[in-house]
């Protein structure tokens, strides 16, 4: 065990990845990283967290910060919640906690948006505590390391493992040392056990069974929906609609529309939808294209029109709130990704 230990420490000293969360061990800074991680790929992480935190140095910030500024910084990232989450949590910081974040498991946990992984990521790295933040790539090491088999025992034979790995070693070290070893060597497919530092103590790998343990969920069958919106132009405004917090891509603005009913083209799915959406009527519509996305739970087929307004009242209906804006102020807007890329192929916004 203490050769494992001081193997993995040796490593991740020497190959330590730097990362702007890396370069001091701020509780604020550990925090948001980690949430903007989940789901999400390090090198896509990299430059939100830069913008992040120019903008939002400090958990006070957060706390005073208009949501709708929140989620423009995070615009594209995906996973909405996690915004509203921190946006929420940051509050309680500075109403409950004084502006710090808690040094303990139980009121960490009570926060929105933090669970058992990201406390004990949180308490290891920035408060020097041996709590192992175990998540798929670590089960998934410790898994092979150790030959554990039984999945309804990883994570607690896996944290009692971590745990022994700690022990006169810096507890941060040892989760990031890990948690880097699942990202770039000891991958779910075709895993670089030939540069591993520990291959030579992995039970998967001296019994060639590597393959066995990857602890990947199976890909679920995800919907896909075809969508029509438009780009509605009354003079020279055009009619954006927020959709409900509680709601996928919650609080974001996005353009009037919806999905297409059995048997509905997209041209009546517009005229439909936009009248429930919003109680106007609309004119003249021009296809503008098609465009593919996909989110975290389905895909869409999204038609855009250029479409006039004819009659009747905007209202939010079925939104939050509509609103009449200039094209000029699209960028000032959280969007989903795929309404950016209809502005995009517009031509209102560049890309």
């Amino acid at each position: 065990m203490k050769t494992i230990s001081k193997k993995l420490y040796i490593w991740y000293n020497k190959n330590n990845f730097l990362f702007p969360w890396r370069q001091n061990n701020n509780s604020y800074d550990i925090w948001i990283s980690e949430i903007m991680l989940q789901q999400t790929q390090v090198n896509t992480v990299i430059s939100y967290y830069n913008k992040w935190m120019k903008q939002l140095p400090s958990i006070e910030k957060v706390a005073k910060a208009d949501i709708e500024i929140i989620l423009k910084l995070w615009e594209g990232l995906g996973y909405y919640k996690r915004a509203h989450n921190i946006h929420e949590s940051a509050k309680t910081i500075v109403e409950k906690h004084d502006a710090k974040i808690p040094n303990n498991y139980i009121d960490l946990i009570e926060l929105k948006g933090i669970g058992d992984y990201t406390a004990s990521a949180i308490l290891s790295i920035a408060y020097d505590q041996k709590y192992p933040a175990i998540d798929s790539n670590l089960k998934r090491v410790i898994a092979r390391l150790t030959g554990i088999s039984n999945s309804k025992k990883i994570i607690s034979q896996s944290k009692e493992f971590v745990t022994r790995l700690m022990h006169n070693y810096k507890p941060g070290d040892i989760n990031q040392s890990l948690m880097d070893l699942g990202r770039e060597i000891c991958l779910p497919s075709n895993p670089k056990c030939y540069i591993c530092p520990i291959a030579q103590h992995c039970i998967a790998n001296k019994n060639n069974k590597v393959s066995l343990y990857t602890y990947q969920k199976p890909k679920k069958i995800i919907p896909t929906f075809n969508i029509s919106v438009g780009i509605i132009w009354n003079k020279n405004k055009i009619l954006i609609s927020k959709r409900k917090k509680e709601g996928v891509l919650g609080g974001l603005w996005e353009l009037p529309g919806g999905k297409e009913e059995l048997n509905e083209n997209s041209i009546t799915c517009l005229y439909r939808e936009i009248n429930e959406e919003t109680g106007i009527k609309i004119k003249n519509p021009d296809q503008i294209g098609k465009i593919k996305h996909q989110f975290s739970h389905f895909k869409i087929n999204l038609t855009g029109y250029h479409c006039f307004y004819h009659s009747g009242k905007a209202q939010a209906h079925s939104s939050e709130a509509v609103k009449w804006i200039f094209p000029k102020q699209i960028l000032d807007y959280a969007f989903p990704r795929a309404t950016l890329k209809l502005f995009t192929l517009a031509g209102l916004i560049n890309d």
